[in-house]
């Protein structure tokens, strides 16, 4: 009698695939708003499932680019307004 499920593996080659997804949505969302915190996560996300062999990379790389242009953004707004915050 068997009370556990048999592992399928199904999950495993499809996590870098899906870190590499999430890192570019992230990063395009980025661009738009909460960069200081986007960005960083995208950049991560795409790092790792670059380094976990995924069968998208140009989603990573694409990723990896959108999430340094979204602290590149973060930095040129801080330099022209002299804040980090929103001035109305």
């Amino acid at each position: 009698m068997q009370l556990t499920a048999s592992a399928t593996g199904r999950t495993a080659p499809r996590d870098p695939d899906g870190m590499a997804v999430a890192s570019f949505v992230l990063g395009l969302l980025g661009l738009l708003v909460l960069n200081v915190f986007l960005g960083p996560v995208a950049i991560t996300l795409a790092v790792v499932a670059l380094w976990r062999g995924t069968r998208r990379p140009g989603r990573a790389w694409l990723g990896l680019g959108l999430g340094i242009a979204d602290l590149v953004v973060l930095v040129t707004l801080v330099q022209l307004d002299s804040t980090v915050s929103w001035s109305l």
